[in-house]
Parts: C-alpha cells; sequence; structure tokens
C-alpha cells in the first residue's frame, strides 16, 4: 500500500520573464508585463507531496518534521523575499518561470527522498495558475 504524505509551504519572491538573447520588443511580445525590467513578485504555494510505503515500526511514510525543514531549508531559505533573476543561482541563467521554478525545487528535494518513494512538486504562482512536476517520464 502506497500512501501520500504532503506539506505546504509558502513564499514570497521577484523574477522577471527575460531571454537576454531576445530583443526588449520580442521578450514583451511573448512574456508580457511579467518581463517588466525592474521586476514583479509573487506569493507562492507550494505543496510537497511525497508517496510511499508506510513503515511498519513508525507510521510513517515520511517524517512530516522532516519534510517540513527540509523545505525550510532547501527552499524557504533559498526563495523567500529573494529576487529570483539575481540572488538565486539557479536561474542566473534559467528563465525562473513557474515551470523551471517547479523543476529546480524537485531537484533541490529529490536527492533528499528515499529512493523507493516518489516526490511531486506542485506550485501555485497565482491562486488561477499553478504547475506540478514529478520527474522526467
Amino acid at each position: 500500500m502506497r500512501v501520500t504524505v504532503s506539506r505546504k509551504a509558502h513564499f514570497n519572491a521577484a523574477h522577471r520573464l527575460y531571454r537576454s538573447d531576445w530583443s526588449d520588443e520580442k521578450n514583451q511580445s511573448i512574456f508580457g508585463k511579467c518581463s517588466n525590467q525592474f521586476f514583479h513578485g509573487h506569493n507562492y504555494e507550494l505543496i510537497v507531496n511525497v508517496t510511499g510505503k508506510i513503515d511498519p515500526i513508525t507510521g510513517f511514510v515520511i517524517d512530516i518534521k522532516l519534510l517540513k525543514n527540509l523545505i525550510k531549508t532547501e527552499v524557504e531559505d533559498s526563495f523567500d523575499h529573494k529576487n529570483l533573476n539575481v540572488e538565486v543561482p539557479e536561474f542566473f541563467k534559467l528563465n525562473p518561470t513557474a515551470e523551471n521554478i517547479a523543476v529546480v525545487i524537485y531537484n533541490k528535494l529529490i536527492s533528499h527522498i528515499s529512493d523507493d518513494q516518489s516526490l511531486e512538486i506542485i506550485l501555485y504562482e497565482t491562486p488561477r495558475n499553478f504547475v506540478k512536476y514529478s520527474g522526467e517520464k
């Protein structure tokens, strides 16, 4: 039997959707107001799902305190109240779209998840816009 354990988290961050190899006009055409040269921000909501078998001794799929601390150190401490383009190394050359942010979060967390467990990231950029990522398929 496999069970999914979920933890919600929150961070605020600024970003600019922009490709340096494109003209300002093309960036504006593709990314619109999200390409504002002075950046813009979001109140991101994050859900981290870990799916696996229940440990017969602890009754846990994963210790929720461990998951909470992992999200804090790997995601919140790295992203919260940061300008993603300027302050977060993963986005120095990677456009910080919601899709790319979800993949970066997944990559930061997956090495801490047991091989017999699966990980899914759900990232809300706005209450109506969100992405899911659970690794390469």
